[in-house]
Parts: structure tokens; C-alpha cells; sequence
């Protein structure tokens, strides 16, 4: 226990650039707090003590603002950042070095009895509200991205952004566990491919209407007017609205 509690310590310094001295780290930071008390509480829990280990749990989150069921397993290097709102279930497994940031819920999805939390690898990145429901493998070196709803199991070496989570691979880039803006955005990544794809349709229509009123010229036949000719509204990029989703405007 003692040693998980050094890494614990430790660990703050490397990922946390406001933590500038031991002292404040060790009365300001309630995610070390939490995780201390939860430890010794965890102790309690497996040898088999009633009630005191749920009464420490809740004099934490009473103190802390984070709740973690003294049944869980918590690895050793794990970071709470700020730690408001973090619920973590009963049967919920954390590996080494994980970092969980504020309003993070490892939870179930139900009553059922046996594993129903989620299991974590090592080098796991929560991002700030996201959830992780159910008895769900979630691989080493997992970043999941702020406000992610993630019901289905995670591969290692992937990131998870959405609701649901979607899995995009990020093979041969390195990314920081705090640069959170580098996570892609999936929504409007999907958007921009469907705005193109109708700016392509729409270059292909007012083709077509030329070349009709091209034939139709050569034939003889008399057309309507260029003024009269109705086109189908312009989707360009160049649209206020769709421009300011797409740079994120509003988020």
C-alpha cells in the first residue's frame, strides 16, 4: 500500500503543471486524498471488515466530491485530476498510471450481480464527463475524449470519442495526455464529407442542365431563359453556418 501511495504521490507532479510543491499537493489535491482513503478502505474491504470500509468511502466523497466503492481495484500511479463528480462502481478495475479526469463515471447498466463495472488497462486517459458503463475491457494506452458515452469494448493503442463511443486508431501518433485538442471530431468530420459529397452532386446537376440547354440550342428548340432556369440551393463551405460547425464555433 505504501508504495502505491508514493506513486501515487509522484505521479501528480509529472502530469499536473500547476502541482509546484509537496505540501500543496498534499492538502489541495482530492483526487490523492480520495484515492489514500479508498486504499485503506479497500484493505478493510477484502479482509472482510463490515460496514467501515462503506463509511470511509462516503466520508471521502463527503470530503472530496469523489465516490469510490471500497470494493474496486485501483493500480498504483493513478491521477484524479480535480476529481469532482468521479464515480467509481464496485467491480471496476484500474490499471497502472491511469488518468481520470473530473465527472467520469465507471459504472453499470443495471442490477446485475457479479463483474458489472468496467476494467481499465494501464496508461487509460479519461477525458472530463465521459462514461464508461458495463463490464467492458478497455485496453492500454486508451484515450477516451471528454463528454464519450462508451458501451462496447476498447482495443489497446485507440482512441474513443462520442456518444456512443466510436474507436479511431491513431497509429504512429503520439499524443500527450493532456493535449485534449487534439482528439478529432467525429461528427463533423462526417458533416464536411456529407457537404462535399453534395457540392459534387450539385456541380454534376448544373452540368447536366448545360449540356441539355446546350443540345437544345443546337436542335432549335426554343429554352427558358438563363433567369428562368431555378438551381437547387448552394451547400458551399462558404455557408456562415455550416462554416462556424465545422470550425467549432458554439462548442
Amino acid at each position: 500500500m505504501l508504495s502505491q501511495l508514493i506513486a501515487d504521490f509522484r505521479i501528480i507532479f509529472d502530469r499536473d503543471p500547476a502541482a509546484r510543491n509537496w505540501v500543496e499537493v498534499l492538502f489541495c489535491y482530492p483526487g490523492l486524498q480520495a484515492l489514500s482513503l479508498h486504499r485503506f478502505a479497500h484493505w478493510l474491504y477484502v479482509v472482510g471488515i463490515p460496514f467501515v470500509p462503506r463509511f470511509i468511502s462516503h466520508l471521502a466523497r463527503f470530503f472530496t466530491g469523489i465516490e469510490i466503492h471500497p470494493g474496486a481495484t485501483i493500480g498504483k500511479g493513478v491521477f484524479i485530476d480535480h476529481g469532482m463528480g468521479v464515480v467509481i462502481g464496485e467491480t471496476a478495475i484500474i490499471g497502472d498510471y491511469a488518468l481520470i479526469y473530473q465527472g467520469v463515471t465507471l459504472g453499470g447498466t443495471g442490477k446485475e450481480s457479479g463483474k458489472r463495472h468496467p476494467t481499465l488497462g494501464e496508461n487509460v486517459v479519461v477525458g472530463a464527463g465521459a462514461k464508461v458503463l458495463g463490464n467492458l475491457q478497455i485496453g492500454n494506452n486508451v484515450r477516451i475524449g471528454a463528454g464519450s458515452v462508451v458501451l462496447r469494448d476498447v482495443p489497446s493503442d485507440c482512441t474513443v470519442v462520442g456518444i456512443p463511443g466510436r474507436i479511431l486508431y491513431r497509429a504512429g501518433e503520439r499524443v500527450g495526455p493532456l493535449e485534449h485538442g487534439s482528439l478529432p471530431d467525429t461528427e463533423a468530420e462526417v458533416i464536411r464529407a456529407l457537404v462535399d459529397r453534395i457540392e459534387s452532386l450539385e456541380q454534376q446537376v448544373q452540368k447536366m442542365q448545360v449540356e441539355q440547354t446546350c443540345n437544345a440550342i443546337v436542335q432549335g428548340i426554343e429554352t427558358p431563359s438563363a433567369e428562368d432556369v431555378e438551381l437547387p440551393p448552394s451547400c458551399h463551405l462558404e455557408d456562415r453556418v455550416i462554416r462556424q460547425f465545422l470550425d467549432g464555433a458554439g462548442i
